[in-house]
C-alpha cells in the first residue's frame, strides 16, 4: 500500500483556490490508486511552534542525546517515511505562507530527513521518490522575465535534492488575479492537468 502524505498549508481553508486544486488532485489520485492511503497534515490546525531560542535549545538537547524518537521529531519522521508527498500552499510574497516555512524548518533534521556520509557529503534519507507542489498564483511567474522572482517552488525543489527525493513537480494555476483573464477557465485547465498528473503520480 502506497502512503501519500498531504501537507496542507492553504491558510484560507475551504475558500482557498490552492486547496480546491489540491483536493481535485487527491480525489483523482485516490481513484487511480484505490489501495493508496492519504494522510493529511493541516498546518492551520496542527500548529507547529516556530524555532524560538527555547525550542531550538530543547531540539539540540534531544538530538545530542540521540533521542530522535521524541515527539518533537515526529513530523520529520512522518515526512521521511512517506512514499509520496504533496504540498499545497498559495503564492504569497513571491514564496509561500510562513506556516509552511515553520514546517520545513521542523522537519529538516539531521539523521532523519537528511544526513552526511563519511566524506561530509550531504545524503538524503527520505523514502519518497516524488514530491508535488500545488499552488495558485495571482500573476504569471512562469515566464522567462518573471520566473526569477518565484522562490516557493524553487526552495522546495532544492530541499528535495537535500532530502534525497529525486522527482520534484509543480502544478500551478497562474494569472488568477489578472482582470483581463478568465479565472474559471484557468482553474478548469489546471484541474484537467491535476487529473492527468494523478494518473501517473
Amino acid at each position: 500500500m502506497e502512503h501519500l502524505l498531504f501537507i496542507n498549508a492553504c491558510v484560507r481553508g475551504e475558500k482557498s483556490r490552492s486547496l480546491k486544486l489540491a483536493q481535485r488532485f487527491l480525489d483523482s489520485w485516490h481513484k487511480a490508486h484505490p489501495n493508496g492511503q492519504i494522510t493529511e497534515v493541516d498546518l492551520c490546525k496542527d500548529r507547529l511552534v516556530p524555532q524560538y531560542p527555547e525550542v531550538l535549545a530543547e531540539r539540540d538537547a534531544l538530538w545530542n542525546a540521540g533521542q530522535l524518537d521524541h515527539p518533537m521529531f515526529a513530523p520529520a519522521r512522518q515526512f521521511a517515511a512517506a512514499d509520496k508527498i504533496v504540498i499545497a500552499a498559495p503564492f504569497w510574497e513571491l514564496s509561500f505562507p510562513a506556516i509552511l516555512k515553520i514546517y520545513l524548518e521542523r522537519i529538516t533534521v539531521t539523521d532523519i530527513t537528511f544526513g552526511y556520509d563519511e566524506q561530509g557529503k550531504n545524503i538524503g534519507l527520505c523514502k519518497a521518490k516524488k514530491l508535488l507542489f500545488i499552488t495558485t498564483r495571482g500573476g504569471d511567474f512562469s515566464r522567462p522575465e518573471t520566473a526569477w522572482m518565484e522562490m516557493g517552488a524553487r526552495q522546495l525543489e532544492a530541499l528535495c535534492a537535500m532530502y534525497g527525493i529525486p522527482s520534484f513537480q509543480c502544478l500551478a494555476a497562474e494569472g488568477l488575479d489578472d482582470i483581463r483573464r478568465d479565472k474559471e477557465a484557468i482553474l478548469a485547465e489546471a484541474m484537467g492537468r491535476a487529473d492527468a498528473l494523478a494518473e501517473v503520480f
